[in-house]
């Protein structure tokens, strides 16, 4: 499904011709010709992208605005304000009731579709956080109230001494400024970290859209916020700052209270993204992590273990398997307590690590099972690293209280062969691990090949 943009203006006429410039565009359009209706639209369909005239009688854009951009459920659409008043003050107003852009009529159609476009990546990548996370706009009020009070890194990438002195004069008070004259070393100042960029696109030793190019195609610095700053009658140029992955462009002669909204406004984007980012990150360590022992959970294992089926494969690389159980931990609960399990448990897990290779991968794979993945590794040498790790185990007693506790593992090996799926080798080496046990335990037993097994 494409995009959805909701275009509101009181003019029929305005509204038919952006509505025929962006369904060229394939975009999925809805028109309001009043801000009641707009709010109402809003709540009630679900919206990529709102095009809202700023002039307008009864309720003026700015306070459509206003009321979008403070409902918690509405907040996160993105808002670009369309005017055909040309002060800057009239820019900075809708920027401070929250719009994500302005453009000033009339309207330049390269430029209109190219902020279009840049708006929907953002809103793209916000919702893509959100549904990761789950959260929504409307639970995270604590965290966007805490956004305006936080200090930024700002980084200006500006060969001008003058220039450059100028655009850093009104975040002095509050922020960390960073001026760059090369564009080399302002690259590696970004990678090593800062919030917002802002790039002169008219500088005469560089040339400030490869600067974009470069800071937009590092993993490092494709997240940060750019504001570019350019010049009107440089139109083409403008447009490919947006394609290039510009969040924003200030055009000349650069008014105070204008680059103020405008930086104002990627960061709080910027520190909200990052809010969700680090919230999914933690998610997925939730989802993907043991929270007893800290190692791999059987998610994570499976996940991993896709690349090892795929080199072997490919190009018949061999990989072995081991699946390690606690002996008579059932008996261990009982005596001594679930919280002594759990610390035998958490003693197991730091010694099979501890004896296995940097690429193995280790995991609990539930209760007192362990799995071990062992990338370029056969049968035989898989069977040695396992007697290694149950002889570790059982050697070294635990301690608990002051007294030492002897516990054993037992262990099933299983070297993956070709055409095998992770439940088949699982099977094989789950099998090995019933025939240790049968045989007293504390024992490392091979897998039957497929051959024996049909």
């Amino acid at each position: 499904m494409s995009a959805r943009i909701l275009i509101v203006d009181d003019l029929v006429p305005n509204i038919r011709l952006l509505e025929v410039k962006l369904t060229a565009e394939y975009y999925d359009v809805v028109t309001a010709t009043n801000g009641h209706d707009a709010i109402d639209i809003a709540k009630t369909e679900k919206l990529d992208l709102i095009l809202l005239d700023a002039m307008m009688p009864e309720m003026d854009g700015f306070e459509v605005c206003r009321q979008i951009k403070s409902d918690p459920n509405l907040a996160h659409i993105p808002v670009i304000m369309l005017t055909a008043l040309e002060e800057s003050h009239n820019r900075v107003r809708g920027l401070k009731v929250g719009a994500d852009d302005f453009i000033t009529k009339p309207i330049n159609d390269l430029i209109l579709m190219a902020r279009v476009r840049a708006q929907l990546r953002i809103k793209m990548i916000t919702d893509q956080l959100l549904s990761h996370t789950g959260y929504s706009v409307a639970n995270s009020q604590s965290v966007l109230e805490q956004i305006g009070q936080q200090q930024a890194r700002i980084l200006i990438i500006e060969d001008n001494e003058t220039r450059a002195r100028k655009l850093s004069e009104p975040f002095h008070h509050k922020h960390l400024i960073r001026i760059e004259g090369d564009p080399r070393a302002a690259i590696q100042a970004a990678k090593a970290g800062t919030d917002t960029i802002i790039v002169s696109l008219v500088s005469t030793n560089f040339d400030g859209l490869r600067v974009c190019a470069s800071l937009r195609f590092d993993e490092k610095t494709k997240d940060i916020p750019i504001l570019a700053l350019g010049d009107l009658e440089d139109e083409s140029r403008l447009v490919r700052a947006y394609d290039l992955g510009v969040n924003d462009l200030l055009l000349r002669p650069i008014e105070t209270e204008e680059i103020k909204a405008r930086v104002d406004s990627q960061l709080r984007r910027k520190f909200f993204t990052d809010s969700l980012r680090d919230n999914f990150n933690e998610n997925l360590e939730m989802v993907i992590s043991d929270p007893l022992t800290g190692l791999g959970n059987r998610r994570y294992f499976d996940r991993k273990i896709e690349t090892l089926f795929e080199l072997l494969e490919n190009e018949g690389e061999a990989f072995s398997i081991m699946v390690f159980d606690i002996d008579h931990f059932k008996r261990v609960n009982d005596i001594l307590g679930h919280d002594m399990g759990d610390t035998i448990l958490k003693e197991v897990a730091a010694r099979l690590v501890s004896n296995m290779r940097a690429m193995d991968i280790v995991s609990r794979y539930g209760g007192e099972e362990f799995i071990i993945a062992m990338p370029k590794t056969n049968a035989a040498e898989a069977l040695l690293a396992a007697e290694r790790v149950r002889s570790f185990v059982g050697g070294t007693p635990v301690y608990i209280g002051g007294q030492a506790h002897i516990i054993t593992t037992s262990a099933g090996v299983a070297e993956v062969q070709p055409g095998e799926k992770l439940r088949d080798v699982f099977k094989r080496a789950d099998a090995a691990l019933y025939r240790a046990k049968q045989q007293g335990r504390n024992k490392v037993m091979p897998a039957e090949d497929l051959n024996q097994a049909a």
